[in-house]
Order: structure tokens, then sequence, then C-alpha cells
């Protein structure tokens, strides 16, 4: 018998009105512990690039499990597309999953295989031929360092070099959803400023971009939204231009509030200096 699938998880189908992701008062807890994250409400804009920061222990790794959809909310509602994760079928889970891109800490390399197939397995799963990825996915290794790496074993690879395979990995298929748990972590600054302008690039081309670093020079880089995770909660920082934006406005509405005031008041009885008579 075959399993229907809802067309809101397949390639071609899906509410473009909603946002690509939506939490309602979201809450999560290990076991019977303490709420690690609580009453998180937010959307992520399709197409969009956010930041995530926040001091160790904030819950960063946990939300970002919750978007991957490996660990579910002890309480609120988690949506994709409009489509509440909670009614997903065990047939579905698998399809939402292959939307998304990810880069965890753990880079969970198969060291059966090569490098240059371990970036590629995303394409070899979608069915593609090698013929037909070869040239691309050796392109995106040289442009992460990793050139002269690609018949290497991933066990023979330092964690820099892991991570970047990772990281390959998670973007060669251009997914449509990208989260990366600290991605820059373990490289120096300039394969940090290569990272993200990779993921800039992928970010241009539509995938919406869930960046996870404790990295602020980073951050300051580029004119993105921030979510700041503390103590369980979130605080969403509006891009730099948007903020100065509405300074500017608040500023000249301001100013023409008090010009007009100002005029209100009309002239006060002075006469000039040379006894001519003033203009009303």
């Amino acid at each position: 018998m075959e399993t229907s699938i809802d067309p809101s998880f397949s390639n071609t189908s899906y509410e473009t009105s909603a946002p690509v992701i939506r939490f309602d008062n979201v809450g999560m807890r290990y076991d019977q512990g303490p709420e690690v994250l609580r009453d998180l409400s937010f959307d992520l804009p399709r197409g969009s690039f956010q930041f995530l920061t926040g001091p160790s222990g904030a819950g960063k790794t946990s939300l970002l499990r919750l978007i991957y959809l490996a660990a579910r909310p002890s309480s609120g509602r988690i949506s994709f597309f409009g489509r509440d994760t909670a009614t997903l079928s065990r047939e579905e889970l698998p399809h939402l999953r292959r939307r998304i891109g990810v880069v965890f800490q753990e880079f969970r390399l198969l060291n059966h295989l090569s490098v240059f197939d371990n970036a590629a397995l995303p394409l070899r799963v979608a069915g593609k031929k090698r013929s037909d990825y070869a040239e691309d996915v050796a392109e995106l290794l040289a442009w992460v360092g990793l050139g002269d790496k690609m018949k290497a074993n991933p066990a023979t690879l330092s964690g820099g070099e892991q991570q970047r395979v990772a990281i390959a990995r998670a973007v060669v298929a251009q997914p449509e959803i990208l989260i990366a748990d600290e991605p820059t972590g373990n490289v120096d600054s300039e394969m940090a400023m290569r990272l993200l302008r990779l993921f800039v690039e992928l970010n241009k081309l539509g995938t919406t971009i869930i960046f996870a670093t404790h990295d602020l020079q980073l951050v300051r880089l580029l004119d993105a939204p921030v979510m700041s995770l503390a103590e369980g909660h979130v605080h969403i920082r509006a891009p730099r231009s948007q903020r100065q934006a509405e300074y500017q406005r608040a500023e000249d509405e301001a100013a023409a509030g008090h010009r007009e005031a100002f005029e209100d008041i009309g002239r006060p009885p002075l006469d000039s200096p040379d006894g001519a008579e003033r203009d009303e």
C-alpha cells in the first residue's frame, strides 16, 4: 500500500504565505528536569538570515534541535510552512528533514566514505548521478579549503577540517532551511569569514539560514536580525539598518512636531531696532 504524503512537504508545494518556521509559546525540558526554553514565540520569514547568540547554556543547541525536529517541545506549538509539526506522521517527517541542511557540533561524518563522498551524500540520496555533481562538489570543497583532501578519510582530518566537510555536506543540495550550530568555531578568522560568505551566497539563492555563533565580530559584519537567548527566553533584535531607519523616523517625527508647535506660538511683541513696524 502506498503511503500518502501531505503535499505541503513535497519539493514543489507548500503554503507560501506562512513563515517558514513559527514558534508559539514553546517550552522544552529534558525528562523531568527544569525547562531549558520557556514561552518562545517568533516567526522566521522565508529566505531570511537569522543569527542566534547567547551565553553557553542559554539553550541555543536545544532550540536548534527543536527546529530540526530532533526533539519535541514540552509545551506550545511549532509550525513549518504553515503545518503544525505535532501532526506529522512518521512517514512525513523524513520528507521535511530532507529540506533542511544541518551543521551540528557533532559532525557525524561516515568514516567508510571519502571526504568527497561525505560532502556529496545528500545528492546521492536524492538519486543524482556522480557525473552530474562531481564538479560542483569539488568546487565547494575547494572553497572551504579542502581541495587537496577530497580523497582523504574523515578520520585523518583535524576537527576544523571535519567541520568544513560537514558544512559542505549541509549546503551542497541548497536546502530550503540551513541550521548551523557554531559553524566557524574550529577555524581561524580568515576561514570564518569565507564560510560566512558561503552562507550569505546560499541565502541569496533563497535558503532560510539560522546561524548560531559566539563570534560577535561575525555578527557585526552583516545587517541581519539577531535572536538572543538568555535563561531560556528569546529576544529578537531587528537588523541594524531597520533600527537606524526607525530611529531616524522617530527623530523626524519629533522634529516635525516641535516645528509645528514652534510656529503655533506666534511672534512675540517686539519692535525692530530701527523702529520699523514688524511684519505681521
